[in-house]
């Protein structure tokens, strides 16, 4: 009887050993580009910071803005993309508008490379 429940129109229930090295690889992949790219992410919210406290601490020239970027970047030592002359800073309604762009090349294995573009601006 046991034989006969086994032998059902029911057939095996699994995964293969093909299927499981495909979801192997793909989740390996996800998990590369994870670690590649979070860096990147939290860099761009570190300038994102840095330029919302420059907007609000620099005053109302250039030059303050730029040099109140410089110091929030000596503090903060994972802003390497962007350097206060990079910074597009311009006047809106009288309240002064920071914004920044950069492109970020990730390497995921040679010669294949991610680009991100960021871009951000002071609220």
């Amino acid at each position: 009887m046991t034989s006969e429940r086994l032998k059902g129109s029911r057939g095996q229930r699994g995964i293969s050993l093909f299927g499981m090295l495909f979801w192997a690889v793909v989740v390996g992949f996800v998990a590369l580009l994870g670690m590649r790219v979070l860096p990147t992410v939290n860099e761009f919210f570190t300038i994102k910071r840095a330029v919302n406290k420059a907007a609000l601490d620099g005053g109302n020239t250039v030059a303050g803005i730029r040099a109140a970027f410089d110091r929030q970047k000596d503090v903060e030592y994972s802003i390497q993309s962007i350097t206060s002359k990079d910074l597009d800073i311009t006047k809106e309604n009288d309240r002064v508008v920071v914004r920044f762009a950069y492109d970020k090349e990730i390497e995921v294995m040679s010669p294949v490379f991610l680009l991100i573009k960021y871009e951000g601006r002071s609220p």
